[in-house]
Formats: structure tokens, sequence, C-alpha cells
């Protein structure tokens, strides 16, 4: 097995208390008129508050193992998905709930979560690499390709941007506390359960999401089964949000894998030029 890697020194995880207003959330197609769009970004939404929850408890518990620079980043971490949850739970409560199934959505949601938690700490934290993954890798999607938001609401355009900067800074956090505490382990033994855990979430969270996307549609009148096309033709044909992230997601399965790996630090720069004026000005 190859040796692992760990975070470039460079990299600070810098939370910001930002607010956005998203109420263009209850005004319909907010992402450029794109209604499939919107629902998978609404979809992706509902799922934020209680995943985040989720992804911090996961690494609070293993906080006590850590020291130095990764005990600050965990931290740091923590208070970036905490804002990122209060930031998603109000554009969520922007939908229109008499319209769309937003409640049962979140029930499902909930339980989800509540079914990794009792599988314990170290399921929680497998679980929240391997979505962190995801998260990561749309994140770089978002900063790359403006396409995605073209003719978007503004203010909805810098909230997924800024979430996007956040969730690339702390891409690795979680991964490297995974590293951490289970070093003693024989590699092999580590490798196999995030390969296992990455192939359990990839089929889970992308049928989780186009389920709620269709959901969505349906309410607005579209047939189940035109939805759900159009749903997986939006992720995985055009604009194609899964599919821009082919080569990360197979990354994964390399031994010795660290998302650092991917470097996209000089991105990461310019979007963080992005945001420094909003930051002096909160």
């Amino acid at each position: 097995m190859a040796t692992q890697r760990s975070t470039p020194d460079d990299v600070s995880v810098i939370p910001r208390d930002l607010h956005f207003d998203t109420q263009a959330a209850s005004k319909g197609a907010w992402l450029g008129g794109d209604v499939v769009g919107t629902a998978v970004f609404n979809a992706l939404s509902l799922t934020f508050p209680d995943g985040e929850r989720l992804f911090m408890d996961a690494v609070r518990h293993y906080r006590p193992k850590l020291s130095g620079k990764l005990l600050d980043d965990a931290k740091a971490f923590i208070t970036q998905e905490a804002i990122h949850s209060r930031e998603h739970v109000a554009m969520n409560g922007g939908l229109d709930r008499s319209r769309y199934p937003v409640a049962a959505i979140e029930a499902q949601v909930k339980e989800r979560t509540a079914m990794v938690r009792g599988r314990g700490p170290m399921a929680m934290l497998g679980a929240t690499i391997a979505l962190e993954h995801f998260t990561s890798m749309m994140a770089d999607a978002f900063m790359r390709d403006d396409d995605l938001f073209a003719n978007t609401d503004p203010e909805m355009k810098r909230l997924w941007q800024w979430h996007a900067l956040e969730e690339t800074e702390h891409k690795a956090v979680a991964f490297d506390v995974f590293q951490e505490v289970t070093r003693h382990w024989k590699p092999l033994d580590r490798y196999k359960l995030r390969v296992r855990v990455m192939v359990l979430i990839s089929i889970m969270f992308t049928r989780n999401i186009t389920v709620y996307a269709s959901d969505l549609l349906v309410a607005d009148g579209m047939k189940r089964g035109v939805a759900r096309a159009k749903v997986l033709w939006f992720l995985f044909g055009t604009p194609g949000l899964f599919r821009r992230c082919g080569r990360e997601y197979r990354a994964w399965y390399r031994p010795g894998f660290h998302p650092w790996d991917h470097d996209n630090r000089e991105r990461l720069a310019g979007m963080r030029e992005q945001f420094t004026p909003a930051m002096a000005a909160e």
C-alpha cells in the first residue's frame, strides 16, 4: 500500500460568519430559470443541515485524540459546517411547504442520518469522509465552471460559491482525522473500509438526490418518469454536475489517496479574494 499523504501546511480553514438573502428560493426556478437544476440544488440543500450536523459530530467525537494543526482545523471545520447548516436552513425555509414535500424529504434525511449514527463513531466518520469527497468534488466544479450559475440570482450564486470555498478549504479535515485515529490499523484494512463506505455512499447519495429532486419536480406537475430522466441527465449528461467530477471520484479508489492529490489551491485563492470584501463588510 502507498504511503498516506496529508494536507499541505499552507492550507487554512477559515470560518466566515456570513449571511445570505435567499428569498429567491421562494420564487421558483432560481438557477437561471432551469426548473430541473433548481430542483437538484434544492434537493442538495435539503440534505445539508442534518448531514452537516452528522459531519460535525463525527469529527467532534475524535477531537480529544487530535493535536496541533489538525486539532485547530477540526475546530474550524466544525464552525464552518455549523454556519453552512444555518444558512441552508434559512434557504430551505423559503421553499413552499404547501406545494413541495419538504417536510417528507427532511424526515427521510433525518432517518438516514439516524441510521448512520446508530452504527457508532467510526461509521459516522466513514460516511463523513465519503460525503465530504462528494461535496468537495462539487465545490471544485462550482468554483471552476461558472456556467452552472449562468443568469442565477446573484445572492444565491454567492451562497453556493461561499459554501464551495469553505468545503474546499476543509475537504481533507475529516479524512486526516480518519487517518490519525486509524494510524495503528493495517493499511489494507483502512483502504478496504474507505472503499466499502464510498461504494455504499455513492449508491445512496446518487439515489437520494435523484429521488428528492424528482419529488420536487413532480410537485410542479411533471410526470415522475420524465422528472427522473431529466434529473439524471442534469447529473450525468448536460450540464453533468456529477459527470464533471468523474476523475476526482475515481481517484478515491487509489491506495494512498488523499483529497489534496487534486491540488486546487490556486483556484481556492482566487475564490478567497472574491469573499474578502464580504468578510470585511460583515
